[in-house]
């Protein structure tokens, strides 16, 4: 990453009068890339407050779930309560309290999605750098095995794959997301390695007699992190998506554990029946959590984008 004449120094300036004539003393402070790459979302508004916005979510959904005072498993008296103060979401028919059982999904589906992440990002970090930096025949034939996968439509196999693991638990659907949504990353990576493998300070590791596997993961992939961090947060808005969707769909998270998009997929029919808390709360968390990360990913992409316009101390 390249930055502009003046942007990694701090420059202050104190003036100190002589006789006829100001003399003019500079401190310079030198600034970290890591420096300059906060600088630059700091100033991205919505992605900061999308931080506190996506922590405050995640915080209330794995340490409040377990300090409230119902669990997502507990029934109580009271059958299809609108929201008031003992439930704040209210109850379904059967009497679970709505607050739990979203707190319990909304715990399952940022476990899903890292996950999903997580997996994708290294695989597709992997595969993709491997590819770029070889070329020719391998480069040939693992990029048709991305395109291939890329084909199939990640709802259906999805569904298919789900259906046949449902007994796994909820880490075999982050499996089988994760195996359909690395190719992405393989390609973004691919690209990059294919410019920075010419670059002088490869070709001089390579003159000096470094391995390949140590240029691929010391000189090449260190200098793609911040696309690959800007990948990481679409894929988990994409698998909390997509999960929601298997979910509602019947391929996800099964009773009596629940996701955000199998309390949806069970209120589906709640609208009709005057239960419009049971449809809505998880839909508002799923959109708090997906517009939350988009913003973050486009706070670090113009954080890491060294074309964004710098702005001087």
């Amino acid at each position: 990453m390249h930055d502009l004449p003046g942007e990694n120094a701090q420059t202050t300036g104190n003036l100190t009068p002589s006789a006829g004539s100001v003399e003019r003393e500079f401190t310079v402070q030198a600034r970290t890339q890591f420096q300059l790459i906060l600088r630059r979302f700091l100033q991205h508004k919505l992605a900061v407050i999308s931080v506190f916005v996506l922590l405050a979510v995640i915080l209330l959904a794995f340490v409040g779930g377990p300090l409230w005072h119902y669990s997502y498993t507990d029934i109580t008296p009271d059958n299809s309560v609108s929201p008031s103060g003992t439930h704040p979401f209210g109850t379904d028919n059967l009497g679970y309290d709505e607050f739990a059982r979203v707190l319990r999904g909304t715990q399952r589906s940022l476990e899903i999605a890292f996950t999903v992440a997580i997996l994708a990002t290294v695989i597709g970090t992997i595969w993709g750098a491997v590819a770029g930096f070889y070329r020719g025949f391998a480069d040939s034939l693992m990029m048709r095995f991305v395109d291939l996968v890329l084909t199939i439509p990640i709802l259906a196999a999805g569904a298919l794959l789900s259906h046949h693991f449902q007994s796994a638990g909820w880490w075999a659907l982050a499996l089988v997301i994760a195996g359909l949504s690395w190719p992405a990353v393989s390609r973004i990576v691919r690209g990059q390695t294919l410019s920075l493998r010419e670059k002088e300070y490869v070709e001089a590791a390579r003159a000096m007699g470094a391995k390949d596997g140590r240029i691929i993961f010391r000189h090449i992939l260190p200098n793609i992190m911040g696309q690959v961090i800007v990948v990481v947060t679409i894929l988990v808005a994409l698998a909390i998506l997509t999960e929601s969707s298997l979910s509602y769909l019947g391929f996800g998270v099964q009773a009596p554990d629940t996701s955000l998009g199998a309390l949806i997929s069970q209120a589906q029919t709640a609208l009709q029946g005057g239960q419009w808390w049971l449809f809505y709360f998880p839909g508002i968390f799923i959109i708090l959590i997906c517009l939350s990360v988009n913003f973050i990913g486009d706070g670090l992409r113009d954080a890491f984008d060294p074309s964004q316009q710098r702005v001087r101390a």
